[in-house]
């Protein structure tokens, strides 16, 4: 029997002069482009969409909250970028393509689509009627298509679409919450396609972030004895995260500091998934 042969590939570890040019903390920075954040009133999205505009993107808005809306964008301008907020509806492909027409038209591109429009509610499987879980799969899975559809047709490569998932996507909590769980579950399937589909054809990133329990609209209507419990019981570093933990890691994959990651799915949970 003989040995197989052994193979020496040459790999070049050298930096070209492409990798010398941005330092790695300018590759977190977003100047000179546009973003679109959904979901934009309250809660993560205000939060991503400030740090957005932080790292230097002109943002665009949508959400179907008029009066949250525009105090969005009122904070999001103070910060010296441009913004635009858009009254909208995910589940309407004519408005989510509405809300891709206003960024071209008013900022002239979309180079980042962050996916953040969403609902959830606890109900028991065997009470939850049709409607109710066509509800939240319609906002949540369907509408992420949706937009990212609208987007992928107007983004240039090196674009970066950033689904906002949940880690109750990947596990489950206390909490009867079928659709809510499927529908983010759906999500992270429908980023790997779509990474798969887009990246090497059209050079567009697509991955998912996977949030854990921070302090929202959603995740007050759980109450406070469940939460005690989540923390307690499944988040090793004992507590609920902060919004501008996750804002963050959306920085990352938004940016050119993710630039070779694709159909990824980022827990932001406390460490929620190792318990």
């Amino acid at each position: 029997m003989h040995a197989a042969p052994c193979i020496q590939h040459h790999v070049d570890v050298s930096f070209t002069r492409e990798d010398s040019v941005m330092s790695v903390l300018d590759s977190f920075r977003l100047d000179g482009k546009v973003a679109i954040v959904t979901g934009a009133s309250s809660g993560l999205g205000v939060a991503f969409a400030i740090a957005l505009a932080e790292a230097g993107a002109a943002v665009v808005l949508g959400a179907r909250r008029a009066p949250e809306l525009e105090r969005t964008r009122r904070s999001v301008e103070a910060l010296g970028v441009p913004s635009v907020g858009v009254t909208m509806d995910v589940t309407s492909t004519d408005d989510c393509s509405l809300l891709v027409e206003k960024a071209v038209d008013e900022l002239g591109r979309v180079d980042i689509l962050v996916n953040n429009a969403g609902i959830g509610r606890a109900v028991p499987a065997l009470r939850e009627g049709p409607d109710e879980f066509r509800n939240v799969i319609d906002v949540n899975l369907m509408g992420t298509y949706w937009m990212a559809q609208a987007c992928a047709r107007v983004m240039d490569p090196g674009s970066s679409i950033v689904n906002v998932s949940s880690v109750l996507g990947l596990t489950t909590t206390s909490l009867p919450q079928a659709a809510y769980c499927a529908s983010k579950a759906g999500v992270i399937g429908l980023t790997r396609d779509l990474a798969q589909q887009w990246t090497g054809r059209r050079g567009i990133r697509v991955n998912a972030l996977a949030p854990g329990y921070f302090p929202t609209e959603m995740t007050g209507e759980a109450g406070s004895p469940f939460l005690d419990q989540v923390v307690s019981q499944r988040i090793p570093m004992g507590r609920l995260g902060v919004l501008s933990e996750c804002a963050a890691a959306l920085i990352f994959l938004a940016s050119d500091a993710s630039s070779y990651v694709t159909g990824a799915v980022l827990p932001v949970d406390g460490g929620l998934l190792v318990t």
